[in-house]
């Protein structure tokens, strides 16, 4: 099966299993939103690809403000992220 981690999330939220609050975004803007819905004080800006190493290659960045969420999610938006899997 070839999915996203938020798709996978939502079989998984279906079947009774918890998992972590989270939002898609489609720009910055709406990053920033999904924060402000979510609430906390720390977010996750998670790339969704279909390769291993996210992390490492710059597509996981935590962030403590919501001013932060939307810069990683501005900085990954339109990148091509280069991982050892792809």
């Amino acid at each position: 099966m070839d999915i996203h981690e938020y798709q996978a999330k939502e079989l998984l939220r279906g079947f009774g299993v918890k998992v972590p609050s989270g939002g898609l975004a489609y720009s910055p803007e709406q990053a920033t939103y999904r924060a402000h819905e979510i609430g906390g004080d720390k977010w996750v800006v998670k790339a969704q690809v279909h390769t291993g190493g996210r992390g490492k290659a710059g597509g996981v960045k935590v962030c403590s403000t919501e001013h932060e969420v939307f810069d990683a999610a501005d900085d990954m938006f339109g990148k091509k992220l280069i991982t050892h899997q792809s």
